[in-house]
């Protein structure tokens, strides 16, 4: 099962990703190992705040590109 997550950084900037083991990811995100996002490596530490399951690979990479779209306050939105 894929998943689509945003991230809250230490900025209160916003990160959108996919992946199938949300936990690893964070985890990822959260240390140096550099295996997270070059994006969210210079804003540790970053807060899972919004996790949506879709069935396919394609469906998340779709939805994950669509919420990139959106505008922070939608994304405020749709994270309440």
């Amino acid at each position: 099962m894929w998943k689509v997550y945003i991230v809250r950084c230490s900025d209160d900037t916003l990160y959108t990703g996919i992946t199938t083991d949300v936990e690893r990811r964070l985890y990822d995100h959260n240390t140096p190992s550099g295996k997270g996002a070059k994006y969210t490596r210079m804003r540790q530490p970053v807060e899972l705040v919004y996790v949506k399951e879709m069935k396919s690979r394609s469906d998340a990479a779709r939805e994950e590109y669509r919420i990139k779209q959106l505008s922070r306050k939608d994304k405020l939105r749709l994270i309440d």
